[in-house]
């Protein structure tokens, strides 16, 4: 744990000194908690709350962060959607799915209960964030439900951490 609260400590100085990089970094931190094999590295609920924090309390706008994570949160989960429809129900051969098969059953499930508002309500929800695109993809979800849900969502959860936590931190500065 120590480790990671200097990795993060580390990144938001960074972002402090570099603002231009900032939207980089989010871009790809957002990407990576939000595609089907990476997630599972990349712990960014807790980056992003500290980050953009860190980030509002120096002074960056959180607009440019919060379409960064929109962006990278959106492409991730559309890969992850693609990697479903490419494979399909083979993608349980491979990992995580392949050492973890409860793990697709549980995303299939959630998928079947929810569908479309699944994939939404996906994004909120680490395990699930794991899973859902792929599995909308192995069952061949229409596209356009698939981005609508996708991309909407993105923009709430990139706003939520970004705007809403760079503003929190725009008034702890003061």
């Amino acid at each position: 744990m120590e480790m990671m609260d200097a990795w993060m400590r580390t990144a938001a100085e960074f972002a402090q000194a570099n603002a231009a990089w900032a939207p980089v970094i989010v871009f790809v931190v957002a990407f990576c908690e939000c595609i089907a094999f990476l997630s599972f590295l990349v712990p960014a609920t807790a980056f992003f709350t500290v980050f953009a924090t860190a980030a509002g309390a120096s002074g960056l706008s959180p607009l440019p962060l919060a379409l960064a994570a929109t962006a990278g949160a959106g492409t991730g989960f559309w890969l992850s959607y693609v990697v479903g429809v490419r494979f399909g129900p083979s993608a349980g051969s491979y990992w995580p799915f392949k050492n973890n098969p409860d793990l697709l059953k549980k995303g299939h499930d959630f998928f079947e209960r929810w569908g479309a508002p699944g994939v939404f309500f996906g994004h909120f929800i680490g395990p699930v964030r794991a899973v859902i695109a792929v599995v909308a993809g192995i069952v061949k979800m229409p596209p356009l439900h698939f981005h609508l849900a996708n991309w909407s969502a993105s923009f709430v959860w990139g706003f939520m951490f970004f705007y809403g936590f760079g503003l929190f931190g725009q008034q702890l500065a003061r």
